[in-house]
């Protein structure tokens, strides 16, 4: 089995709702995705997935939908007051986590065609979260 990984860095905001600690109040990350591809056997150029094509996908997406922004979970009365300010966020069916941010991503990348292994989802240096199925 043949594996190759892109890193792609971002800023994001978030907070977690139901959650009782630091991270329910409003905050900031330097998140850092690591996109994991496999494949048994190479393509006619001998990649798993040509790197440029990985950053030209999930890169582009995510400095559209997510970087810079507040990504909050649909129902968070954080939602309309970004709306009346006119300030970017993302809206998730699910609490912003790095977990469910790591799965937002696979998720992503599998729609995408990409041959998508795993995404680790790194909230912090020291704190990541992988999604795989």
């Amino acid at each position: 089995m043949y594996q190759v990984s892109k890193e792609i860095h971002f800023c994001y905001g978030h907070r977690l709702l139901n959650y009782e600690g630091k991270c329910a109040h409003p905050h900031g990350h330097n998140g850092k995705i690591v996109i994991e591809l496999a494949a048994v056997k190479l393509d006619n150029r001998g990649m798993v997935h040509d790197f440029g094509d990985i950053k030209e996908l999930v890169q582009k997406w995510v400095d559209k939908e997510l970087d810079h922004k507040m990504i909050l979970k649909k129902g968070d009365i954080l939602v309309k007051i970004m709306q009346d300010q006119n300030e970017p966020y993302f809206l998730m069916d699910e609490n912003p986590t790095a977990e469910n941010l790591a799965k937002l991503v696979y998720d992503f990348a599998k729609s995408k065609k990409l041959p998508i292994k795993s995404v680790t989802f790194w909230e912090t240096h020291s704190s990541s979260a992988i999604y795989s199925e």
